[in-house]
């Protein structure tokens, strides 16, 4: 039963991250995303072709995403033990083995989202980066390091107005903080998974970057082409 519920999370996980809101919103405004700027669906592109409007709904969604994919399974989990708990034939051991499965089912919920993200069945398997999907997941799972890696982007960003240089500061900071504050080795590896894979999407940044000649955010020069 517990196997049934994994490949559940999974699957649903991905479907979750598999809906492509970055090219939904920018093709009701009668543009299609992987034509223009850096041809990619997420958050950064669909704000820089579209505006803060468009760009800061497609973050949201995108870290809804996450946020499902990671809560669903946690809520299924509480809703079972809770239910178990109130039985009189209940072992009390069993809620405490739940916890376990809870939070694995949970972590498979997101990395399946940010699978689903980076490589969408509904769009060819093309994606974004997966850094809104996996923010609003580790809200979930690690509040307080989703936080901290937060404020390490926007404080990264705001000093050097490259989103890609605050995204992979972001998820070293992220593996850090959890590392600083013990949690559960299943947590701290995914912490470490996630910054693994948002670096790995970048990796054509980090080139840019290294080269100097990475884009800067700022206003789009000129309205893109339907």
């Amino acid at each position: 039963m517990i196997i049934v519920t994994l490949l559940i999370a999974a699957v649903v996980g991905y479907l979750l991250g598999s809906l492509p809101f970055g090219y939904l919103v920018a093709r009701a405004k009668g543009v299609n995303i992987f034509e223009v700027g850096s041809k990619s669906p997420g958050a950064t592109n669909v704000r820089r072709v579209l505006g803060a409007g468009p760009g800061n709904l497609v973050f949201a969604l995108d870290a809804l995403k996450g946020a499902t994919a990671a809560g669903l399974p946690l809520a299924y989990f509480w809703l079972r033990s809770h239910s178990a708990t109130s039985s009189p034939t209940n072992h009390r051991g069993e809620f405490f083995l739940s916890v376990d499965w809870m939070t694995a089912s949970a972590v498979i919920g997101l990395v399946a989202a940010l699978i689903g993200h980076s490589f969408s069945c509904f769009t060819q398997f093309r994606g974004g980066k997966g850094v809104a999907t996996s923010v609003g997941g580790l809200i979930i799972l690690m509040p307080l390091a989703a936080v901290a890696a937060t404020a390490t982007w926007l404080v990264v960003f705001y000093s050097t107005r490259y989103v890609s240089m605050a995204s992979i500061v972001a998820a070293v900071a992220l593996v850090t903080v959890a590392y600083l504050l013990t949690l559960p080795s299943l947590l701290l590896g995914l912490a470490a998974l996630i910054a693994a894979f948002v670096i790995l999407r970048h990796r054509t940044n980090i080139v840019r970057l290294m080269n100097g000649t990475e884009n800067k955010f700022g206003r789009p020069k000129a309205d893109p082409k339907p």
